[in-house]
C-alpha cells in the first residue's frame, strides 16, 4: 500500500500536521463559552516498531500488551509489514497555562477547565489521532491508533494491577519525551501536565533519541531523594513514598470528581489532575532548584 517518496520528509510532514492542527484548528477547544484551546503546542517524537522497549513492555507488564507490530497486524491482518518497518508516532499535549493556574488552586477537586480538558480535550486529541491516520492513508502508509481500536481493552497486570494492552505514555517514553514520577505521570520537557496520544503506522522515520537510561530520571524524587510534592497535592491519598496506587486513585476519581463534576460543572469528568499541577514537574523538568 506504501507510495515510496510520496512523502519527502516524513518527521518534518507529521510534525507539521500535529502543530497546525493545535495551533488552527477550531477543533482545539475546550468547548466552554470563552471556546479556550485545549492545548498547547504539542512535543512530537518517534520509535522504531522494532525497539526492544516493546518487548519489555511486554514481559513485564503482561502478555496482553501489544507491541507495535502486534497492534498492526491485529488491524492489517493481511499486511506482510515487519517490526522494523513500523514507526510508532507519539505526541504529548500540555495543558494550556490557564487550565494550570486553574487547577494549581484546587485542594480537592479539579477545575472547570482541567475537567473539561479531560473530557471535551480528550474529543480533541482523538480527532488528533484521526487525522493522523487518515493522513497517512491518503499519502499511502497504513496506520492505526491503539487506542482508537475496537481490541484495545483494559486488563489486570499481576505485577501492576489496573493496565491495558496499549499504554500512551509508554509509547511516549519510547519516542524519547519523557520519564515517569512518583505518581506515574510523564514528566515532559513541558512537564507533567498533559496528555499524549500515539499512532502506529509503516512508514520509516528514524527514531528520536532517548536522552535518559531510567525510565525514573527527571523525578526529583527518585533521581535526587527529594520532593514528594505529588504526595501532598493527592486528595485521594493515592500516592505515597512507594508510588501510585491505581485502586484508590481510580475510585476516587469515579466515585468523588464524576459526581463533583456533573453536580458543579454540569458534565460528567473523571479527570483531576492535582497532582500534575502546583508541583515542580508541572510545566517542565524540575531542578533541585525547584525545591528551594
Amino acid at each position: 500500500m506504501k507510495s515510496e517518496g510520496s512523502v519527502k520528509d516524513p518527521s518534518g510532514w507529521l510534525e507539521n500536521l500535529i502543530n497546525s492542527f493545535i495551533d488552527e484548528s477550531p477543533d482545539n477547544s475546550l468547548g466552554n463559552r470563552a471556546n479556550d484551546k485545549a492545548w498547547a503546542k504539542p512535543l512530537i517524537g518517534f520509535s522504531a516498531g522494532n525497539d526492544p522497549l516493546y518487548h519489555f513492555y511486554k514481559s513485564n507488564i503482561g502478555d496482553f500488551y501489544w507491541t507495535p507490530l502486534e497492534i498492526f497486524l491485529k488491524t492489517f491482518p493481511s499486511s506482510k509489514a515487519t517490526a522494523d518497518q513500523l514507526t510508532v508516532i507519539s505526541w504529548i499535549l500540555p495543558q494550556t497555562e490557564a487550565t494550570k493556574k486553574d487547577n494549581r488552586r484546587q485542594t480537592r477537586y479539579p477545575s472547570e477547565r482541567w475537567a473539561r480538558a479531560r473530557v471535551q480535550g480528550e474529543e480533541v486529541n482523538n480527532k488528533l489521532r484521526k487525522i493522523v491516520v487518515s493522513s497517512l492513508q491518503e499519502e499511502g502508509f497504513r496506520a492505526v491508533a491503539p487506542m482508537l481500536s475496537p481490541l484495545w481493552e483494559q486488563k489486570t497486570s499481576e505485577r501492576y494491577g489496573l493496565a491495558s494492552t496499549w499504554s500512551e505514555r509508554h509509547a511516549a517514553y519510547a519516542s524519547g519525551l519523557g520519564t515517569f514520577g512518583l505518581c506515574d505521570g510523564l514528566i515532559t520537557p513541558k512537564g507533567k501536565a498533559m496528555r499524549c496520544g500515539s499512532v502506529v503506522a509503516d512508514i520509516k522515520i528514524p527514531p528520536t533519541r532517548r536522552p535518559y537510561s531510567d525510565h525514573h530520571a527527571y523525578c526529583l524524587y527518585f533521581s535526587k531523594g527529594k520532593c514528594g510534592r505529588c504526595i501532598q497535592r493527592c486528595p485521594a491519598g493515592a500516592i505515597s513514598k512507594v508510588g501510585h496506587d491505581k485502586t484508590k486513585c481510580r475510585n476516587y476519581l469515579h466515585n468523588v470528581v464524576e459526581e463533583f463534576a456533573e453536580s458543579n460543572y454540569g458534565f460528567k469528568s473523571y479527570g483531576c489532575g492535582l497532582c500534575q499541577t502546583g508541583v515542580p514537574c508541572e510545566s517542565k523538568i524540575p531542578t533541585k532548584q525547584d525545591l528551594e
